[in-house]
């Protein structure tokens, strides 16, 4: 049999799939319960899965409920993103200690290997984009490299998205799993069980390893039917075209104004995202003046702070951040990397406090510059 041929795994294989990535070494990261909210951590077993739980998302409004079945992965996505693992909001890059001489140590070290389970496809396109950021230049992360070196990434295609996901008018999803090295499917009709399927050769050589039996036609279809399904079900519409020249077209636009109203500045939508990749560095000593360290920590365009040079602050207001935001996001992050920093997972929308939707300031934007044509 082809090692990429699809396979059916019963729910109690992914047990053992979380066996196997562990005795192979990897730190096992996964969607879990914990304070109310889907979030990703270590697993120790696949019996930490959110079983039998959905979440209910809406503009600033977040819960979750009983789905009624077993479904391992029946939620939409969460708080977290992957970026917390790939790129930690603080990494300490060096310290020093004085003892007479003054003594440095380099704080990178190789961590242990990471093997992500239940990436969604808009998640795998994040992933990729952040490695264009950190990877793909003339100069690259040596962070981000250790901890994206030797990642095992198990894609499960999104079959309940949230009412703020709009991944179809990007391309992102809900189906796929380019990038990833094992793709699951969940099916819940006839038969609760996962198609899978190997996207490189470390992915087949996992899957040998599990409890499985042949994908039929059948099985084929329907995991075809899931994600067809599911991107019937995503409602919120972006229209893409030429979102650059919108934006740039609309710098003065009065929609601006009626945005920074609401916008509290607080950076959820920055912290959430899972693409996101601004950094600050900051220098600390003791009071005694014997031990310095440095450390590289998130830092966000919605901050007064992120735009100051000598003599204050470039962007002051609410209205120049989010206008410097949505315009990275949507146009000018195409410059510096050939694609967009949206992959519609509708995180921003979720956590707004203020339940501003990038989706209606962009056809705001638009519907204002088609009135005066």
């Amino acid at each position: 049999m082809d090692a990429r041929t699809p396979l059916v795994l019963d729910p109690a294989a992914l047990e053992a799939l979380v066996d196997v990535l562990r005795r192979r070494g990897h730190r096992v990261l996964g969607p879990r319960v914990e304070s109310g909210a889907i979030v990703y951590g270590d697993l120790e077993s696949a019996a930490e899965l959110p079983v039998g739980v959905r979440d209910v998302q809406e503009p600033a409004r977040y819960r979750l409920e009983p789905r009624g079945d077993d479904a391992r992965f029946g939620y939409a996505n969460g708080p977290h993103s992957w970026k917390q693992f790939l790129f930690p909001a603080r990494v300490r890059l060096w310290s020093a200690r004085r003892n007479g001489d003054v003594e440095f140590s380099d704080e990178l070290e190789a961590p242990a290997p990471l093997a992500l389970l239940g990436v969604r496809p808009c998640e795998l396109h994040a992933i990729e984009i952040q490695d264009r950021v950190f990877l793909g230049g003339r100069y690259t992360d040596r962070d981000y490299e250790s901890r994206r070196t030797g990642a095992f990434l198990v894609a499960v295609e999104c079959s309940s998205p949230a009412a703020t996901c709009f991944c179809t008018s990007l391309g992102t999803g809900p189906g796929g799993g380019e990038g990833a090295d094992l793709v699951l499917t969940e099916i819940l009709e006839d038969g609760h069980r996962f198609l899978a399927r190997a996207g490189t050769d470390a992915g087949a050589a996992v899957l040998e390893e599990l409890p499985s039996r042949p994908a039929t036609d059948d099985d084929l279809a329907a995991a075809a039917a899931v994600v067809e399904h599911a991107a019937g079900e995503i409602r919120r519409r972006l229209d893409p075209t030429d979102l650059r020249g919108l934006l740039q077209r609309a710098t003065e636009s009065p929609r601006w104004d009626d945005v920074a109203s609401r916008c509290l500045t607080c950076a959820n939508c920055t912290l959430v995202c899972p693409t996101c990749f601004c950094s600050s560095v900051e220098d600390t000593t003791d009071l005694a003046g014997r031990t310095a360290e440095r450390a590289r920590t998130w830092a966000t365009c919605f901050a007064v702070d992120h735009s100051y040079i000598h003599g204050g602050a470039i962007r002051p207001s609410a209205r120049s951040r989010y206008r410097q935001w949505l315009t990275h996001k949507f146009g000018t992050w195409n410059d510096q990397f050939g694609v967009s920093g949206c992959v519609g997972c509708g995180r921003c929308i979720a956590w707004c406090p203020a339940a501003i939707d990038v989706t209606e300031e962009l056809a705001a934007l638009r519907a204002e510059e088609e009135a005066v044509q």
